[in-house]
């Protein structure tokens, strides 16, 4: 499970001065409390002063498409809708497929997505992409697995 996680903190402006920051973070977790473990354990190295988790959501996520590209520093959400035929009905249904993508930016983003849904055979429809607030995601490290395995 995915969770979207946000902090605030206080951090020194180009003036000087001390101003409230906040930002989120997407943290891979099996509940809340591990959520808010893990993401305090990423944060506390890059936090020299006092800091505050004031939110913690369950996001859901069908796919987190990430990248390489070391200038690819922005999320976006995407909506997707997978369109499959009720054969019953013989109507078509929509599955919406919330998709993250990493990328430089809007076009990048909407590139790496149709190359990413090029191996589709169903068909499907973008509904919507937008930036999100993301600074980065955690995933769980294969040597936690193991270790709560």
């Amino acid at each position: 499970m995915w969770f979207t996680c946000k902090i605030k903190y206080d951090k020194v402006s180009e003036e000087g001065l001390m101003k409230k920051e906040s930002e989120t973070y997407m943290v891979d977790a099996l509940s809340f409390t591990e959520a808010e473990e893990r993401f305090i354990a990423e944060m506390e190295p890059f936090m020299s002063g006092e800091f505050e988790v004031t939110d913690i959501k369950k996001t859901k996520v069908a796919e987190l498409l990430e990248s390489e590209d070391t200038q690819a520093d922005k999320w976006y959400k995407a909506n997707v809708a997978l369109i499959t035929l009720d054969e019953k009905t013989a109507k078509e249904k929509k599955q919406n497929c919330p998709m993250f993508v990493q990328a430089t930016d809007f076009k990048d983003a909407m590139n790496r997505l149709y190359q990413f849904m090029a191996s589709t055979l169903g068909d499907y429809t973008l509904t919507s992409l937008a930036e999100t607030p993301i600074m980065d995601v955690y995933h769980v490290n294969s040597s936690e697995k193991n270790e709560n395995a």
